[in-house]
C-alpha cells in the first residue's frame, strides 16, 4: 500500500493534497529558522491594525491574508502612513472578496525600504530524488513567469535530504545571481535555513519572494510561502492546527475528519475502493469505456459499515454524479461490512443515483446476498471491466433523463 500512494500523486488527474499556509504563518516558521522578516503582526479587526501601527511607529504596509495570488491587484495590500491610516486601510480591506475568498486577517508589517530584489525557493525535484533550491535575481515576479520568459535567470542547485545544503552550494547560488560580495555570508544562512525549514516541515514548497536588500544593506523576507504534504501532518499536529477552513473543499475536510482518503475531481462517476492503487485503476478504467470519475476515493482497509456510509455521503453531495461505482477487494475490507454501509447510506438519503457494485474477496458471497435481498436497485458486476461499462451506461441513461 505504501508504493500505491507514494505514486498517487503522479496520477494524471489527481492534483497533491497539499496545506497551504498563509503569508503571516510561513514567515513566522522563516524566522524559527533565522530568516529575517520584517516586524508586524495579524489583525482581525481596524482597531487592532491601529494598535500595531503605533508599537511599529513607522509606515506600514497592510497586507490582506488570502491564500491566492493578485491580492496587490485586487487592492488587498496598501500603504499606512499612520496609525489613523492604518486602521482606515484595514477597515477596508478586511471583509473584501479577493477571487472568491472573505478576507478575515490583515498583516500590519514595517514597510520595506527595497533597494532590490531576489527569489529564493526550495521544491523537491523527484527525478533527482533531492531537493532543489532556487534562486533568480528577478524576484518579485512569479517564478512560473521568469522560468518561460527568463529561464537562464533561474540558478539552481540540488541538495540532499540528510545531507543539507553546504555552504559552497549556497555560495553558488549568490554567485550565480549576481549577489554583492558583502551579502554573500547573509544568504548563505537564509538559503540554508529555507532548506532547513522545508525539510523539518515536510514541505511540497518553501519559497520567499522577495527576499529584498534593504535601504540599511540587509536581506529581508518580506513576503513567504510554505506549502505543507497532507500526507505527513500526522507528525505536525501545531502545523495541521494552521489550517485555513476558507481554503479546504468542504467535502474533503468531512473526509479528513472521517479518516478517508478523498479527492474532489470533476467528473460524473462516483467511485469508491479500497486501496490507493485500485482506486487508480478504477479511475482509468472509466475513463477507457468513455467517462470520467468524479472522485477519487480509498476508504482503506478494515472500513466498517458506518465508515462506507460516510463515503457514500460524501460521493452524493457532489451534483455532478451520476453513477456510483464501488469497486471493493475484500482482504482486511470485508465485503458483508460493505454491503451494509452501502444500504445503510441508501436508507439515510433520497438518490436516484444508479449504483454498480463489485464485490470480490472476503465474504463476497454474503455482500452480494445482501445487496440482492435488498429492496434498492443495484446492479452487482462481475469484473471491473463490467462494473465500469455498467456504471458508464448508467451514468449516461441519467445524465440523458435529466
Amino acid at each position: 500500500m505504501a508504493g500505491a500512494v507514494g505514486n498517487l500523486y503522479l496520477h494524471p488527474q489527481i492534483r497533491r493534497q497539499n496545506l497551504k499556509l498563509h503569508e503571516y504563518q510561513s514567515k513566522q516558521i522563516f524566522a524559527r529558522y533565522g530568516i529575517p522578516i520584517p516586524s508586524g503582526d495579524v489583525a482581525t479587526t481596524p482597531a487592532e491594525a491601529r494598535a500595531i501601527a503605533e508599537r511599529l511607529g513607522k509606515t506600514v504596509v497592510i497586507k490582506s491574508q488570502v491564500l491566492v495570488g493578485g491580492r496587490g491587484k485586487a487592492g488587498g495590500i496598501k500603504l499606512a502612513k499612520t496609525p489613523a491610516e492604518a486602521e482606515a486601510v484595514a477597515g477596508q480591506i478586511l471583509g473584501m472578496d479577493i477571487k472568491g475568498l472573505t478576507v478575515n486577517k490583515v498583516l500590519v508589517d514595517e514597510a520595506a525600504d527595497i533597494k532590490s530584489e531576489i527569489y529564493l525557493g526550495a521544491v523537491l525535484d523527484r527525478a533527482a530524488r533531492k531537493i532543489a533550491i532556487m534562486a533568480s535575481s528577478e524576484g518579485g515576479v512569479e517564478i512560473e513567469v521568469v522560468a518561460a520568459e527568463t529561464p537562464e535567470k533561474i540558478i539552481t542547485v540540488h541538495a540532499h535530504p540528510f545531507l543539507g545544503l553546504p555552504d559552497y552550494q549556497a555560495r553558488n547560488l549568490a554567485y550565480g545571481i549576481g549577489l554583492p560580495k558583502e551579502h554573500v555570508s547573509a544568504f548563505v544562512k537564509i538559503a540554508q535555513g529555507l532548506f532547513r525549514a522545508f525539510v523539518e516541515t515536510d514541505a511540497n514548497l518553501a519559497e520567499i519572494n522577495p527576499l529584498i536588500i534593504n535601504g540599511a544593506g540587509q536581506l529581508e523576507a518580506v513576503d513567504g510561502k510554505i506549502v505543507l504534504d497532507d500526507s505527513a501532518l500526522f507528525r505536525h499536529a501545531d502545523l495541521a492546527e494552521l489550517r485555513d477552513p476558507q481554503e479546504e473543499d468542504e467535502s474533503e475536510r468531512q473526509a479528513r475528519e472521517a479518516g478517508l482518503s478523498f479527492i474532489n475531481l470533476d467528473g460524473e462517476i462516483g467511485c469508491m475502493v479500497n486501496g490507493a492503487g485500485l482506486a487508480m485503476t478504477t479511475m482509468d478504467i472509466v475513463n477507457l469505456f468513455g467517462s470520467s470519475p468524479a472522485n477519487f476515493l480509498d476508504i482503506g482497509g478494515g472500513a466498517q459499515a458506518d465508515k462506507v456510509a460516510t463515503a457514500l455521503r460524501i460521493i452524493l453531495s457532489d451534483e455532478r454524479v451520476n453513477a456510483v461505482l464501488i469497486n471493493i477487494f475484500g482482504g482486511i475490507t470485508r465485503c458483508d461490512e460493505v454491503a451494509k454501509g452501502l444500504l445503510e447510506a441508501l436508507a439515510q438519503l433520497n438518490t436516484d443515483v444508479p449504483f454498480v457494485v463489485r464485490l470480490v474477496g472476503t465474504n463476497e458471497e454474503e455482500g452480494r446476498q445482501i445487496l440482492a435481498e435488498s429492496e434498492f436497485d443495484v446492479t452487482p458486476a462481475t469484473s471491473l471491466a463490467d462494473a465500469a461499462q455498467k456504471a458508464v451506461a448508467a451514468a449516461k441513461k441519467k445524465g440523458e433523463a435529466a
